[in-house]
């Protein structure tokens, strides 16, 4: 699979994973700061951005993907940074195939199942959205303000909107991310006696509760070489609500 990509700078290679919804476009602003230490390569995973739409999208599918991606560039190691769900993908790239990863960051996910049902639900509501009956952004918020009432929250799955000739299309495949969200939202298939060893770095939003400390003894025993940094006044975006303090942090963790 060829995925979308952009790749700035030049030095230690860093491939930076968005979360579900996102886009490589949402780290364009951290990505040029960071180039000028590292080669960033910021990646739209399967089903989102401008990558190829598939039927079904596991956490091993879309490590191999970056697997691939790697040997297209000839990388044979890269340093990955991933954010949610795109944090779940390096974990389990790292699991599967340590020796293409040099260095591991994981912002504000964990190796476990999540129970929210939020994202299905905001799923099925853009998917009742009649695009042939709008011309602009501005126009959908209304119709999907009774189900996902964060503007922040609206504006940011809006962003997944392209104006064409032929009038709105969604970046990101709704029919299967509605389809495989049990999958999203649960643990990656991996063995629970794999484990990476090389040196990891897992942020979370100090706000936000998707790490807990119930979850480090699982976090230490797949990834023994792990340190964790908390981000304060910070939820579940990190690198979005403090890039200045979430930079630190990768410079500071990265070779």
């Amino acid at each position: 699979m060829e995925l979308s990509y952009q790749d700035i700078g030049e030095g230690h290679p860093v491939v930076i994973l968005h979360g579900l919804f996102g886009a490589a476009k949402n780290w364009n602003s951290i990505a040029k700061q960071m180039a000028r230490k590292y080669r960033i390569l910021t990646v739209d995973l399967r089903n989102h951005g401008a990558s190829p739409w598939t039927d079904t999208m596991s956490y091993v599918e879309m490590a191999q993907d970056l697997v691939e991606f790697l040997d297209q560039r000839g990388l044979d190691k890269a340093s990955i940074v991933g954010h949610s769900m795109g944090g779940k993908v390096a974990m389990t790239m790292a699991l599967k195939s340590p020796e293409r990863v040099e260095r591991l960051v994981v912002a504000d996910i964990a190796p476990v199942k999540y129970p929210r049902m939020a994202f299905k639900s905001y799923v099925e509501k853009l998917q009742s959205v009649d695009l042939s009956t709008v011309s602009r952004r501005s126009e959908v918020d209304p119709l999907i303000s009774d189900v996902i009432e964060s503007s922040a929250v609206r504006a940011f799955l809006l962003g997944n909107l392209q104006s064409t000739k032929d009038g709105l299309r969604w970046m990101v495949n709704l029919e299967t991310l509605g389809r495989e969200m049990d999958s999203i939202g649960g643990v990656p298939a991996i063995r629970m006696d794999a484990k990476y060893d090389g040196e990891t770095l897992f942020i979370d939003g100090a706000s936000s509760d998707y790490i807990q400390s119930s979850h480090h003894q699982l976090i230490r025993h797949l990834f023994p070489n792990v340190q964790f940094h908390s981000i304060a006044d910070a939820g579940h975006w990190v690198h979005a609500e403090k890039p200045h303090d979430f930079m630190a942090a990768l410079n500071d963790f990265l070779p």
